[in-house]
């Protein structure tokens, strides 16, 4: 008996972030859970941007209150809702017209309730539904017009329908020449990409027909100056390339720089004489290995370098450069592995009484020990912990230590069994709706007095959203821990928000500190930060101080705390166990010694 072979397994997954619409997935709270790889693409965000936020949160006001008021309730009622026409706010900030259909299965068993929502663009399929609709219609009047509907549908696959350039994979079906003419060493392969300045502010002051307009007027220009041979394409949005044969890399860049100049002639529309500008990025083929779609984002690369170093200019790729984007996620996974592997370190630096010289507190800061880097800063990786959302598993493990060790010092009682123990928080985690249960956890798992823990937060985190700000600062509160204004005097110093939020101290920034005793300036400012913690009845610490003309200064002005290398660098738990014994008995702030 011969056995008959089964159908083949469906990789659902490759169809889900393939399928040429977005598709996401939320729970009945609309928490996003999964996203396909169409969206990211379309919208430009990353996957750790959107999971775990809301749905609503990707659109504007309007469509937010529809989404509630209307698609919710359908969702609740029929299960269903069909093609809700809503704008999507991209990782640029950018909107982009969307038809939204959702479907909601209920809760079965273990299942939670789950909603899947599907979203189009909703101007790109306008544009290719009138395209398509009149092939067919053609192919339908006649038979004998077959054979052109089909080829107009292959141009409409490889051709941009708004400006009748080849789109990315109209540009791949060209390049098989210049790839041979490279072989053939018959010049240099080079990509141009090119990117118009301020674009969206055309959109957002005339309209989407306006902005259509002028991409037109822009990709007329670009062909006849791009060079007889070239091969000129619209990649997406406001972004073309050229691909050529030069004689060299000075011919290349060269053509970018008249580019520039074509470019930036006036241009009428709708009455107003638009002034374009572009950014271009320049990428001459290297080593042979080399495929186009390495080229074509390497110029990608150069272009984004001349938009971050003014915009109106070109910038020059060499092949041996790095990515940085590469290298971000590169860096990104190293740090993803450290936290989950053990590489971070705590330092603490104590805090002193200026009025007895003893250590009430201490700070604790973060290190990474990178595999190859050696013992980071924070400054090397916090802002890329914050971006990519893994500043909460670091802070979480941050805040745990910490009252670990903080346990540790309790019961070993070296000179520590009363020590406040200072945490930073960055504006994400203050963000975070499961911060305040978090730190509730890890003060009851450590049995920890919560008036010993401080949480020190930024004056521009408060300040990024004040209302939120409140919330969780009250909520804090309500737990019994301290809160501090870090880098005091940088940002805003309003007495406003010290009065509303319920600070209890006020850190004075280190660059203000460093002057005094030579800068009236600084020494003006400096008085003004602790009166004003004093005024409204909290501490007031000084950060980064160094000297003893600096404490002795700082105990003048009448300031509470001080800290910096003056007492003690950041020291690892067991150095600063030995520091709080040697300095357990007091001293003068302004002889104690430094332990580095």
């Amino acid at each position: 008996m011969t056995s008959v072979p089964g159908p083949e397994p469906v990789d659902f997954e490759a169809l889900f972030n393939q399928a040429p619409c977005g598709y996401l997935v939320t729970d009945d709270g609309g928490r996003i859970t999964a996203v396909n790889g169409t969206f990211l693409h379309w919208s430009g965000y990353s996957l750790p941007d959107l999971v775990g936020s809301a749905i609503q949160s990707l659109m504007p006001v309007g469509d937010q209150i529809l989404y509630s008021t209307h698609c919710i309730p359908q969702l609740g009622i029929a299960g269903a809702v069909s093609e809700v026409a809503v704008e999507i706010i991209c990782a640029d900030g950018s909107r982009r017209a969307a038809l939204l259909s959702a479907s909601r299965s209920p809760a079965s068993g273990q299942q939670p309730a789950t909603v899947r929502i599907i979203i189009f663009s909703a101007h790109e399929r306008r544009m290719y539904e009138k395209e398509l609709v009149s092939a067919l219609r053609n192919a339908e009047e006649s038979e004998a017009r077959r054979a052109e509907a089909e080829h107009e549908l292959q141009r409409l696959a490889l051709q941009d329908p708004l400006t009748g350039l080849p789109n990315r994979a109209g540009l791949k079906a060209k390049l098989d020449g210049f790839l041979a003419a490279r072989r053939a060493g018959q010049g240099t392969l080079a990509a141009l990409c090119i990117d118009l300045d301020h674009f969206k502010a055309v959109n957002d002051s005339l309209g989407h027909a306006a902005g259509d307009e002028l991409l037109v007027a822009v990709a007329r220009r670009l062909v006849p100056a791009a060079g007889k041979q070239a091969t000129v394409a619209r990649l997406s949005g406001d972004e073309f390339i050229a691909v050529d044969i030069f004689a060299g890399t000075d011919e290349a860049t060269a053509r970018a720089a008249r580019l520039l100049d074509v470019l930036r002639a006036p241009t009428l529309i709708e009455g107003l004489e638009i002034v374009t500008s572009a950014s271009i990025g320049v990428a001459v083929a290297g080593e042979d290995g080399e495929t186009m779609d390495d080229l074509v984002r390497r110029a990608d690369i150069a272009m984004y370098r001349a938009k971050s170093l003014g915009r109106s200019r070109w910038e020059l790729h060499q092949p041996a450069e790095s990515d940085p984007t590469a290298d971000r996620l590169r860096a990104l996974a190293e740090l993803r592995h450290g936290i989950s592997d053990g590489a971070l370190r705590l330092h603490y630096q104590p805090r002193v009484d200026l009025r007895t010289g003893l250590a009430v507190g201490v700070e604790a800061l973060v290190r990474w020990q990178h595999p190859s880097r050696g013992l980071l800063a924070p400054s090397e990786f916090i802002g890329m912990a914050e971006e990519s959302g893994l500043v909460r598993p670091l802070g979480a493990w941050v805040l745990e230590e910490t009252l670990r060790q903080a346990e540790n010092w309790r019961i070993e009682d070296a000179g520590g069994s009363r020590l406040e123990v200072a945490v930073n928080l960055s504006a994400r985690q203050l963000n975070d709706p499961g911060l305040v249960p978090m730190i509730e956890h890890a003060l009851r798992l450590r049995r920890m007095d919560p008036s010993l823990l401080v949480l020190e937060i930024t004056e521009t985190a408060l300040m990024d959203d004040p209302g939120g700000a409140l919330d969780q600062l009250m909520a804090l509160k309500d737990l019994g821990v301290s809160l501090a204004v870090d880098d005091f005097g940088v940002g805003y110093s309003s007495l406003t928000y010290l009065k509303k939020f319920p600070i209890d101290e006020l850190k004075i920034d280190q660059s203000f500190i460093m002057g005094l005793g030579t800068d009236t300036g600084d020494a003006a400012i400096v008085t003004s930060c602790i009166d004003l913690a004093h005024a409204v009845g909290i501490r007031a610490v000084a950060e980064g101080v160094e000297t003893p003309g600096q404490v002795q200064v700082l105990r003048a002005m009448g300031c509470d705390y001080a800290q910096g290398y003056h007492f003690a660098r950041p020291l690892p738990a067991p150095l600063l166990r030995e520091w709080l014994k040697a300095n357990s008995q007091g001293q003068r702030p302004d002889s104690s010694p430094v332990l580095s």
